[in-house]
């Protein structure tokens, strides 16, 4: 099961927003509004292009955008299957989630050294 079960791709709910040009470069921001438990909530991933990098104009703008896209998708992903969570739904906001358990796994050590640890229990 996906940690993602939305209408539309994750980066459609993503909106940007850019800080006024300074001398050191420009300022860009991603934010992922969601809910969960009924209230806003957002993640926000910032990045910037510097000053040199600016001289090279809308063409390297755009791959370093797509680069931040990638990289906030990406932490949005492991965000979500490291705190066992889903988003769902997706109008307007996706929908913040539990997940639902994983199956109960068998024991990791073999039924040999439960019989073993059973018979020496007394001793």
């Amino acid at each position: 099961m996906s940690n993602i079960e939305l209408p539309r791709a994750v980066e459609a709910y993503f909106a940007f927003a850019e800080l006024p040009s300074t001398h050191e470069g420009r300022r860009f921001t991603i934010n992922f509004t969601y809910l969960e438990g009924g209230r806003v909530d957002r993640l926000q991933w910032w990045w910037q292009v510097n000053a040199g990098e600016e001289r090279g104009g809308e063409v390297v703008r755009v791959a370093r955008r797509q680069e931040a896209i990638d990289r906030f998708k990406r932490h949005i992903e492991g965000w979500l299957a490291n705190s066992r969570r889903r988003l769902t739904g997706g109008d307007p906001f996706p929908v913040l989630e539990t997940a639902a358990p994983a199956s109960v796994a068998e024991p990791a050590y073999p039924a040999a050294v439960s019989a073993y640890t059973r018979m020496t229990a007394g001793r």
